[in-house]
């Protein structure tokens, strides 16, 4: 179901992003509510749009490259933006429940992108990239995981979930930054280029 839609400025509507992007449609409003749709919409969306929005709207079809514009656009690039995809993509204990059920021996190469895991390295970037951040350090111990947000030279404690979550973590994490998962001896660097948002992250 569609979250209810937060209004930011005159002329838009934040719907959540992975919904914006799933079905390629933006919500935007100036004299009236318009959705902004690249495709044709199925009964389904059109029925969670009007659970979700809750008011009046009318359909015009754009390109793709009108929708990233306004896609962009209803999405600021400020601090409120990691904050907002967080709340889309859940709470972080409801991916750490969901990754602790998750076998040790899943095969993170054949996961779909919704599996927990991938969600919750979502979520941890971009409450990193909302904290100021300047790195994430991912420690375990003999019974816990901890994850810590270097902000300002300090390191904070931020989360601290079962430890056999560490494996399907660090295992995703090398995937992403294309690094030799079977490594485990030798330091390697990488680097993971994402959208945040709508916003290039490297």
């Amino acid at each position: 179901m569609v979250p209810v839609a937060q209004e930011t400025t005159a002329n838009t509507v934040r719907l959540p992003y992975s919904f914006s992007r799933r079905f390629s449609l933006v919500a935007w409003c100036e004299a009236s509510l318009e959705i902004l749709h690249v495709h044709p919409l199925s009964l389904s969306v059109l029925q969670e749009l009007q659970r979700g929005l809750n008011a009046p709207f009318t359909l015009r079809q754009i390109d793709g490259a009108e929708f990233e514009q306004r896609l962009n656009a209803v999405w600021q690039r400020d601090s409120s933006e990691a904050r907002q995809l967080m709340e889309d993509l859940g709470s972080a204990e409801d991916f750490f429940t969901l990754a602790e059920e998750l076998p040790e021996t899943e095969d993170l190469l054949e996961s779909d992108d919704d599996a927990p895991i991938i969600k919750l390295i979502n979520a941890m970037l971009a409450e990193a990239i909302k904290e100021g951040a300047s790195d994430i350090h991912i420690e375990t111990f003999e019974k816990s995981l901890v994850i810590r947000f270097r902000v300002d030279g300090t390191l904070h404690e931020m989360l601290r979930p079962g430890r056999k979550l560490a494996s399907l973590l660090v295992s995703r994490i090398k995937v992403m930054a294309r690094l030799d998962i079977a490594e485990k001896r030798v330091p390697q660097d990488g680097r993971i280029a994402l959208l945040l948002g709508g916003r290039a992250i490297d």
